[in-house]
């Protein structure tokens, strides 16, 4: 009988409320699982617990939505669907081996799938991998239903490990991991980077043949790709570096090219890039967009690019190999404060890069994040009224929060902002809780964040209603109603 082994994304949004879900395939899953499947003799299943079959669009509004003080409730309420869910579905199917991917503001729900499953069985192996593990190492076994924690990328860690558990081996030697040995957690030597990642799985390929509840899944959950692992850059807030290193390696543009026809034949006309910045190269973004416009006509795609990327020349060369949507990563309309991010960039290039944008007629969407250390009222209002500058289609706005051994959580930590209690997994960037400054007070703070939150509320949704009443954009009127786009349009508005 082959082994099994259940890898697993935890759930977030389901949390909120349980027809809220994560409308997609998690790459995550997608690779390791796909990995799994294609190099090993194991049983694998793939289940994303945060995809809802009655799904319901997500919207973690600040007001209009559901809120964080619900969730919280969830993280522990046994009798949530979605935990009894996961409980049944180990008691039928037994798997040896649970893999679960984390984030640090959901694992605590890591926690929770982990000690359901030692509760089924406690020989049941469980195994953390993702970017919390890769963040705070040894830490991760703090848990005590957690057996190994897999440090940065897992493909090929996991092909070991599961090797060692068919021929009963000692996995002492094996790079990447943190596991317990007479009672001590102890952190093996770091793996080494896949230097090809042209040998890495397409993702969507083994999808049918492990994914749970396959055929329930929209076709465009499947529409998210990586060309490049790693990011040069060194904002001071982000944790990504400890999973793919600042590092850039990229797969040939042959080889995205036949992932994007694969997923073409499978009936998709649009991807998503989730690079944590398209190209990284304007030599890279040449060769690539040459030819996806050469071999792929026909494909629409979105991406994240950083400002300085952004110019006539990259921005042409993407329009015509089929770009219609670009996030850019501002995140301040304030230089001191983009200084302090390290975001390598100012206000004004970020305004130019829009301006670029919008030239050349493709959606535009930004990050914003209030609330960094130092942030005041004049700082934020510095945001807005870059915000009015740049106008984007869509602000994706969030809270400030520190993940643990970044640069500006050790900088928190110093100013007392956070102490060793903190647990970053009670937060999340929709928690209007958060308060990490060190200037502005706090009855102040809350106030300016809230408005804040409201305004940039208020601004997506008469952006949405523009969007969805637009040729181009009926469709979407079909998926919640003009009455509903209408009535909930109005209640953002009055900022209810």
């Amino acid at each position: 009988m082959k082994k099994k082994i259940l890898l697993i994304q935890p759930p977030f949004y389901r949390l909120f409320k349980s027809t809220y879900s994560l409308d997609r395939y998690p790459l995550s899953l997608g690779y390791i699982g796909g990995t799994i499947k294609r190099d090993t003799s194991w049983d694998v299943t793939a289940w994303n617990t945060d995809f809802s079959k009655k799904s319901e669009r997500v919207h973690l509004s600040y007001f209009g939505g559901i809120g964080h003080k619900h969730y919280l409730e969830s993280l522990t309420d046994a009798t949530v669907e979605i935990w009894s869910d996961i409980q049944t579905y180990l008691e039928k199917h037994r798997p040896s081996v649970v893999g679960i991917t984390s984030k640090s503001q959901n694992f605590r729900s890591v926690t929770m799938i982990a000690k359901i499953a030692k509760e089924v069985d406690r020989r049941t192996i469980i195994i953390v991998g993702g970017p919390h593990p890769s963040i705070v190492g040894k830490d991760t076994l703090n848990c005590p239903d957690i057996d190994i924690a897999v440090k940065g990328e897992g493909e090929r860690t996991i092909i070991e490990l599961l090797d060692a558990f068919d021929n009963d081996r000692d996995i002492g030697a094996i790079k990447g991991i943190v596991y317990r040995k007479d009672g001590q957690a102890v952190e093996n030597h770091p793996r080494e980077l896949i230097e090809d990642i042209d040998s890495l799985c397409f993702p969507h390929e083994y999808a049918p043949e492990i994914l749970k509840d396959f055929r329930d899944y929209p076709l465009g959950c499947f529409q998210n790709i990586f060309a490049v692992r790693g990011c040069p850059h060194n904002c001071s807030f982000c944790g990504s570096r400890w999973i793919w290193t600042r590092k850039p390696r990229f797969r040939s543009p042959g080889n995205v090219v036949r992932q994007v026809q694969s997923l073409m034949k499978m009936g998709l006309r649009r991807v998503v890039f989730e690079d944590d910045t398209f190209g990284v190269t304007s030599q890279y973004i040449r060769s690539l967009c040459t030819a996806l416009g050469e071999h792929c006509p026909g494909i629409n795609w979105r991406c994240e690019i950083h400002v300085n990327l952004v110019n006539n020349e990259n921005i042409s060369l993407m329009k015509k190999a089929g770009c219609n949507e670009i996030f850019l990563g501002v995140e301040s309309g304030n230089n001191q404060i983009l200084k302090a991010m390290k975001k390598g960039i100012t206000i004004e290039q970020a305004i130019s890069a829009a301006d670029i944008i919008r030239s050349h007629h493709i959606q535009f969407s930004t990050f914003i994040m209030a609330g960094y250390v130092g942030e005041t009222k004049e700082t934020l209002n510095d945001t807005l009224n870059a915000l009015k500058r740049m106008r984007p289609d869509f602000i994706i706005f969030s809270i400030f929060m520190p993940y643990l051994n970044t640069e500006v959580y050790e900088l928190c930590r110093g100013k007392g902002l956070i102490d060793k209690n903190y647990d970053v997994s009670l937060h999340n960037h929709q928690s209007l809780v958060n308060n990490f400054s060190d200037i502005t007070p706090k009855e102040t703070y809350s106030i300016l964040i809230r408005n804040m939150a409201k305004n940039i509320d208020r601004y997506n949704y008469l952006n949405w209603i523009k969007l969805t009443f637009s040729w181009n954009s009926l469709r979407k009127v079909k998926e919640v109603g003009i009455v509903n786009a209408l009535k909930k349009a109005w209640n953002i508005i009055r900022g209810k």
